[in-house]
């Protein structure tokens, strides 16, 4: 089933083109024109829309921004589809608007059926929608690592299941040696830590301060400093309320509000207002009376022992200790000390832990060979088929002779404790696990099989790339496939049978190419030319949907350079002729 297919393209102020529209076809759309054209930068504008980076250097010159849009069609619950709506777009008819806008600054914004989205959530939908292949992609595929993704993607789930499982393990056997190697490497320094923490907590220890002791002590010591003044000022104030025994002519405050008191008394019964004034007084009476009582046992109680005085000193100076090594006041004091205590239960229990990891990373390295191995043996068995399947898409290509074949193979483990066993060895691993995998080719009968970065030429390796792609589509298809001069380094037979391979390719995907080859652009459903106007650019009428006469033309032009060639023009028509007889 397809997942969807993108029906236009406008690109304005990008590159070369002023303002153009791209109109391309469900099956096999070709993009042709002269060198320069701009025919590249319908590669850079689905790039664009697909989230990929953003490059001031392509805005026009003279514009503040290059904007591209495109329209995809999708059909009810494709997973595109499902993933925008997620994201709050809205499908116009069956159709995603997709918007990039590249500002000169170098600002990038992206819209989503009519919402503004982050870009990573366009590079997100491109994984459901678009391949794209361009000479960096065969540059790419001559990497192992890439092509033991692209075998791992072949598998499908013999792979990525137990490749998962893998993952898993290996990411928690990483962190149990990285505290392994922590803890025993570490350990001169650690112990100096445990050292460090057994001095403290014994000073503590030593003087077993409680919580908030300090500020209890600093009052003591502040009433016991100044006992005497104390003691004096309370003195005075209980004779003021209560009176001197033994001066009989004072005059006490107790004794005048007493006074006033009964002086209201006899008359509060004629008046509401000063009887409440006389149950005021009685209340002062009542409160002087309490205040010089407490006055008279603050004095008796006081103490000014300077004996005590000593004691208190002494002791807040031990806690000043503490608390300049360990805390601002005794609490936090405390605190360090019960979070020492826990860190020192750590550091004492390192024994016991080293054991505990050692068991477990043994236990790990044992279960990572397990699946190990089962990826190895996962990936031998797709390989034979994926290098069989390739191999059969080459003798389409015009290399009838070629085999493809895989060197799947590990390296020995730098030391026989640190590797996984695959196939009865020891050998290193990583987190795709322990496989080196290379592609190999070779290219006729006779020729040793040679990794394809060595052993292929520029012409063989697109072929091998454009082989591979059509595999994938059996397994793992996309919507749409673009390719950018897959064809570089082919011509004659070989780029009739990449034209023919292509347009079988278009029966169940869309395909756009990007090519100078006519024998290519003759098998397309649907021909572009990009073209510039005297001035340069490439306006809205620059890029043409070619029929009929124009088609030929234009196929003639790419033949012999020549656009009225009766010979190119004779050969155009014969490309033609075949294309549809294929088709």
């Amino acid at each position: 089933m397809v997942w969807g297919v993108l029906e236009e393209m406008r690109i304005r102020s990008l590159g070369v083109i002023d303002d153009a529209v791209v109109e391309l076809s469900p099956g096999f759309t070709a993009v042709t024109g002269e060198t320069g054209a701009g025919k590249t930068m319908v590669v850079t504008s689905l790039g664009l829309l697909l989230g990929g980076r953003a490059d001031p250097a392509l805005v026009r010159i003279g514009a503040g921004s290059a904007v591209v849009e495109g329209r995809i069609s999708l059909p009810p619950g494709a997973p595109a589809a499902l993933r925008a709506e997620e994201a709050g777009a809205e499908l116009d008819e069956g159709a995603l608007l997709v918007t990039r806008t590249v500002s000169a600054e170098g600002r990038s914004r992206a819209h989503l059926g009519g919402r503004s989205v982050p870009v990573g959530l366009l590079a997100e939908l491109a994984d459901e929608l678009v391949a794209v292949h361009g000479q960096t992609d065969q540059q790419g595929l001559l990497k192992p690592a890439r092509q033991r993704g692209a075998l791992d993607r072949y598998a499908g789930e013999a792979v990525s299941g137990p490749l998962a499982a893998y993952g898993e393990v290996y990411r928690r056997l990483r962190a149990v040696t990285a505290e392994l190697d922590e803890i025993t490497t570490r350990a001169r320094e650690r112990a100096q830590e445990a050292d460090l923490l057994r001095f403290g907590l014994s000073e503590i220890e030593a003087v077993a301060p409680r919580a908030g002791e300090d500020t209890e002590l600093a009052a003591e010591a502040e009433r016991l400093g100044h006992a005497e003044a104390l003691a004096s000022a309370a003195a005075l104030a209980h004779a003021a309320l209560a009176g001197n025994p033994e001066d009989p002519e004072s005059v006490d405050a107790t004794t005048l509000v007493a006074g006033a008191g009964r002086a209201l008394e006899g008359v509060r019964a004629h008046d509401p207002a000063l009887a409440a004034l006389a149950d005021r007084m009685g209340e002062i009476s009542i409160l002087l009376a309490d205040v010089a009582q407490e006055l008279a046992g603050y004095a008796d109680d006081l103490d000014a022992d300077p004996l005590r005085l000593a004691a208190v000193e002494e002791r807040r100076a031990a806690l000043t200790q503490l608390t300049r090594k360990y805390g601002e006041s005794v609490g936090a004091v405390l605190a360090w000390a019960e979070e020492s205590a826990e860190r020192l239960g750590e550091l004492d229990g390192d024994d016991d832990r080293v054991g505990e990891l050692t068991a477990e990373r043994d236990r790990l390295r044992d279960e990572l060979s397990v699946l190990a191995q089962r990826l190895t043996d996962a990936r031998v068995e797709a390989a034979a088929r994926f290098a069989e399947a390739v191999t059969a898409e080459l003798a389409s290509l015009a290399m009838p002779h070629a085999r493809v074949s895989f060197d799947i193979r590990q390296s020995e483990a730098p030391d026989e404790a640190s590797g996984v066993e695959v196939g009865g060895r020891r050998v290193a691993y990583g987190p795709a696990g322990a496989d080196e995998v290379e592609l190999l080719l070779a290219p006729h009968p006779g020729a040793p099989p040679r990794p394809i970065a060595k052993g292929a030429s520029g012409g063989e390796l697109s072929r091998v790339m454009l082989a591979v792609e059509v595999v994938f589509a059996g397994v793992d298809p996309v919507p749409t496939y673009l390719f950018d001069e897959v064809d570089a380094g082919v011509g004659g037979k070989a780029a009739v049978e990449i034209g023919r391979r292509l347009a079988k390719l278009a029966r169940t995907a869309q395909v756009v190419v990007v090519t100078h080859l006519p024998q290519v652009a003759a098998f397309a459903d649907r021909q572009l030319l990009v073209e510039k106007t005297n001035d340069g650019s490439v306006t809205r009428s620059g890029v043409t949907v070619l029929e009929g006469e124009e088609r030929v033309r234009e196929l003639s032009r790419m033949l012999a350079g020549q656009e009225d060639s009766e010979t190119a023009r004779a050969h155009a028509e014969e490309l033609l002729a075949t294309a549809r007889a294929d088709a």
